[in-house]
């Protein structure tokens, strides 16, 4: 069996879509799986290893772009692949599995998609409420029973590719690592205040810690906002990587965090997926639908009346969702955490070597 996988467009999804191609080897452990996707998430494709390999998809998000979908759709033919799987709902993303000429192809009911696809599935979102499951569902025979428990993403890197990785960017790994993801492609509801991130890095920082800042060119005064409400005694230990990194360098930097903070970005989900100790702090959107899948970790919500409203914008412009949430809750999210995870080392001395030398850490 020869799958192709026409993938999502946002990083959170990329990661949990992972449960999906672990279902199907589960199945058929001699399939080969590809993944059609846009060429900013091949690196977290590439640690997939049960992805055989990433295929750009040329176009951007939200273009037609018929007669490049129909020529890619062509030259994938000779590959005879047996399966397809459209993730996303649209039309769009249904046409090169067609051109390709593969022979099931499989996907829920979104826009008019009738003849593109001929195992077309109509979603029941109240027995599937997780993206997840909606993804997994797909691997199987419509209306089966999904495994119990579901496969989560899980991420592998290479140690000699991360040492490199903490070698170019001068970084080391003598002091606990504590990593702070203040960015939200989505827009300010999901951010929570600059400020409050600063305090747990002080917190941290006057414990022993270093504070390492991820994201993307667009948060770098976010997180230079953060560092410099730092004292100057403490800016050293302080390391502003956010439009500095590519993703699949800050993928391997992640790898290292004794602990997360997270808002709910695609970030979050590749610190989940690395199963790192995470703090994911939720205001305008909820852990319902999308939430972290590793064991150890916590999400944090205020559930006010007014929240989720899944608005880019605080719609009664407050923010009281995320600014009621304060750094002290989230502080001891992170004592539990990293005590639980020290306690689970003492127990189980097997498991810290484990870690220490696997790939996935």
């Amino acid at each position: 069996m020869k799958y192709l996988i026409v993938g999502p467009s946002w990083v959170g999804d990329m990661v949990m879509a992972q449960p999906l191609f672990i279902a199907i080897k589960q199945q058929h452990p001699d399939a080969i799986i590809d993944v059609l996707a846009p060429a900013w998430s091949l690196p977290i494709i590439e640690r997939m290893p049960e992805v055989r390999r990433g295929i750009d998809m040329p176009l951007g998000h939200g273009k037609l772009g018929l007669k490049a979908r129909y020529q890619l759709g062509k030259s994938l033919r000779e590959e005879g692949y047996t399966h397809s799987i459209a993730l996303p709902n649209s039309f769009k993303s249904a046409l090169v599995p067609f051109w390709a000429g593969i022979k099931h192809r499989i996907g829920w009911r979104g826009e008019m998609r009738y003849g593109l696809l001929n195992d077309i599935r109509k979603l029941d979102k109240s027995r599937y409420p997780l993206m997840v499951e909606r993804f997994v569902a797909l691997a199987y025979p419509e209306g089966s029973t999904l495994p119990e428990p579901l496969p989560i993403p899980a991420l592998q890197v290479n140690d000699n590719t991360v040492n490199n990785v903490l070698r170019h960017y001068n970084m080391h790994t003598d002091m606990p690592i504590l990593a702070l993801c203040p960015g939200a492609e989505f827009g300010p509801s999901k951010q929570w205040p600059s400020g409050y991130y600063a305090e747990v890095a002080r917190s941290l920082s006057e414990q022993g810690w270093q504070v390492w800042l991820f994201g993307s060119a667009k948060d770098k005064a976010v997180t230079t906002d953060i560092k410099n409400c730092l004292p100057d005694s403490l800016q050293h230990h302080c390391h502003n990587m956010a439009g500095e990194t590519s993703l699949a360098d800050a993928i391997d930097l992640l790898s290292y965090a004794n602990a997360v903070v997270s808002n709910d970005s695609g970030l979050m989900h590749i610190a989940a997926a690395l199963n790192r100790p995470l703090v994911s702090v939720y205001g305008s959107t909820t852990a319902d639908h999308t939430p972290p899948m590793n064991k150890n970790s916590e999400t944090l919500s205020m559930k006010l009346d007014c929240s989720p409203c899944f608005q880019r914008e605080c719609p009664l412009g407050h923010m009281n969702c995320m600014k009621q949430l304060s750094p002290e809750m989230v502080l001891t999210a992170i004592a539990h955490l990293t005590a639980h995870h020290k306690e689970q080392n003492k127990k189980h001395p097997e498991m810290k070597l484990a870690e220490k030398g696997s790939d996935s850490r």
